[in-house]
């Protein structure tokens, strides 16, 4: 009986111990603790590895986070039900990760978008030097298309690049508007 009492007094002197520190931990282990620059600036580049290898991720899907302590938001926009839940599935992997807000939009399922989305790239790729930014297995230049509304995220080197991929998307039949959201790289970190 007495070491059943023992038992229990230090149990809660332990949870004690961790609620007065500031420190909450949750069922994974995790705490709540806010985050210094430097983790959060390991936490934001485990986040981004974690999204572009996604198996699916690709130049038709444009995923991005925001940072808030422990909490990651997801934003964005993809082709497939699928890259939406496998990017909120593998961000809740990363340490010090606590909870995963997932606000990333599914594309509609549109032939008229998918014939869009093809025109553009391929455009894309046949003008000037822009083909590099699609080379390897993550595009810097992302293409999205709803509803015929075409947005061109991502990274390129230079204005020139950022204004003739603007004006090369703007001539893709069918396209009802081009919205041109691509950054110059230095510009910040993409997410």
């Amino acid at each position: 009986m007495k070491k059943l009492n023992f038992a229990a007094i230090l149990a809660a002197l332990v949870i004690g111990i961790g609620t007065l520190s500031g420190a909450t931990a949750n069922a994974a282990g995790k705490t709540d603790r806010p985050s210094t620059p430097q983790s959060y600036s390991r936490l934001s580049k485990e986040v981004r590895k974690k999204l572009l290898t996604l198996p699916y991720y690709g130049v038709f899907d444009n995923l991005a986070y925001s940072i808030n302590g422990n909490t990651v938001t997801l934003h964005g926009q993809v082709v497939r039900p699928s890259t939406k839940s496998d990017a909120a599935r593998n961000v809740a992997t990363v340490p010090g990760v606590a909870k995963v807000v997932n606000n990333i939009e599914v594309l509609p399922v549109s032939g008229f978008d998918d014939s869009i989305r093809i025109r553009t790239l391929r455009a894309l790729e046949r003008t000037g030097s822009l083909y590099r930014y699609f080379i390897g297995s993550n595009p810097s230049l992302h293409i999205v298309v709803d509803r015929g509304h075409v947005t061109l995220t991502g990274v390129v080197s230079s204005k020139l690049d950022r204004q003739l991929a603007y004006m090369t998307a703007q001539q893709v039949p069918g396209a009802f508007s081009v919205t041109n959201d691509l950054r110059l790289d230095g510009e910040g970190e993409a997410r």
